[in-house]
């Protein structure tokens, strides 16, 4: 008994080892970076997602429809509807990305995606991958690029988190050895970790920051966190200008919260698993991770996205009206500056900022208390027409 578990664990191991050699050949490959000024037009998805998602799609979707009148207009962005990516049609079919849904996201230059339902142990689905996780890897988007401000504590960071790999990519490739054991995986590759950290390099350096951290627990996972950590460190060699700094996991969920230091921190770089939860850490300085909004970026595809789940308890207590768009709006926010429209961007962002931030003469609770999805963003969208946006929004920066 012990020897056949162990023979079908080395069988099972071994098609990982293949599928990921595979994957690094890909990747040495290379795949052409996608210019968004050739395109006409540019075509945004609009992925509804599960639960909540399908509210707060449609809200910021609705956001971008008047801040892009002209574009769409002139042919010049083009927005696709894309409503296949729900729990219901995943479990059925046992995908979790159904394929024809897959290819109408391929017909997509850059994607805006509501949250979707990942299954754990217990709920009445399929054990199928995170729809998330999945994306990722079909479109290749290796770099999720999370922000986090909150001017009146000092904090301007944002987090490059390795997407592709770590813990969560070989997630559903994990071993059932025996009744009494069980493992999982984890991988870092040379290309996989070279690309993100530099990616965060070139932003630090582009945008004149002067300060990148690295964050991994490679005083423990030794071989896939040290690989990491030690590329890291090679790229910092070809960036002297750049200040640079590394910190293990743990201490670094306590140093953001260390009013001392956090406003120290800029750029931030981390393999999967910790870009996760230290994200959800930092977005509850802005006001959780309702308002939060990401980037997953690849070199032909990038995918854009809140990054809360799906709630779907709001949605069986008759509540997804009250679900914040905020992180859908940012998230928005990030599409524009990625496509090219950065002062439709910092428009729609310092109004997100006012509503959310400063003003909040609105303020949204998830219930029949606070104002509903629709409300907030016709807050959001006449404070973005108001005459004087800029000078408001410094006014509220300096005090």
């Amino acid at each position: 008994m012990t020897n056949n578990s162990i023979d079908k664990a080395k069988d099972q191991f071994a098609k990982v080892v293949e599928q990921q050699l595979a994957r690094i050949e890909r990747m040495k490959a290379g795949e052409e970076k996608t210019d968004y000024s050739t395109l006409k037009p540019i075509i945004v998805g609009i992925i509804g997602g599960d639960g909540i998602g399908p509210y707060i799609a449609d809200e910021a979707k609705r956001v971008l429809e008047i801040i892009l009148a002209d574009e769409l207009k002139s042919g010049k962005v083009e927005f696709r509807d894309i409503t296949g990516l729900t729990i219901e049609k995943r479990a059925e079919l046992n995908q979790p990305i159904p394929t024809d849904v897959l290819e109408e996201i391929r017909q997509c230059h850059v994607t805006l995606k509501g949250p979707t339902t990942t299954p754990r142990k217990g709920d009445p689905w399929p054990n199928i991958e995170s729809a998330n996780v999945a994306l990722r890897k079909e479109l290749d988007l290796f770099a999720n690029v999370r922000p986090v401000k909150v001017p009146r504590d000092g904090i301007d960071w944002i987090f490059f988190r390795e997407n592709t790999e770590g813990a969560y990519a070989l997630g559903s490739s994990g071993l059932e050895i025996t009744d009494d054991l069980a493992m999982d995986f984890t991988v870092t590759t040379t290309q996989g970790s070279e690309r993100l950290i530099r990616l965060a390099f070139e932003y630090a350096d582009r945008n004149n920051i002067d300060k990148l951290t690295l964050v991994t627990k490679a005083n423990v996972i030794k071989t896939t966190d040290g690989k990491f950590l030690k590329i890291g460190q090679e790229i910092a060699k070809e960036y002297p200008h750049i200040s640079v700094d590394d910190w293990y996991i743990d201490i670094m969920t306590a140093k953001l919260v260390d009013k001392k230091r956090r406003s120290q921190f800029r750029v931030m770089v981390l393999p999967n698993l910790y870009g996760d939860i230290l994200t959800d850490e930092a977005a509850e300085f802005q006001g959780g991770v309702g308002t939060a909004g990401s980037a997953n970026i690849g070199n032909k595809y990038s995918m854009f996205e809140a990054i809360h789940g799906s709630a779907p308890r709001m949605v069986s207590e008759g509540r997804a009206q009250y679900a914040d768009p905020s992180s859908m709006v940012r998230a928005g926010v990030m599409l524009l500056n990625h496509i090219g429209y950065t002062e439709h961007a910092r428009k729609l962002e310092m109004a997100l900022d006012i509503t959310s931030q400063f003003e909040k003469k609105l303020v949204m609770t998830g219930r029949d208390t606070g104002a509903n999805g629709r409300e907030f963003c016709d807050y959001i969208i006449e404070t973005m027409n108001e005459p004087g946006l800029e000078q408001k929004w410094q006014s509220y920066q300096a005090s």
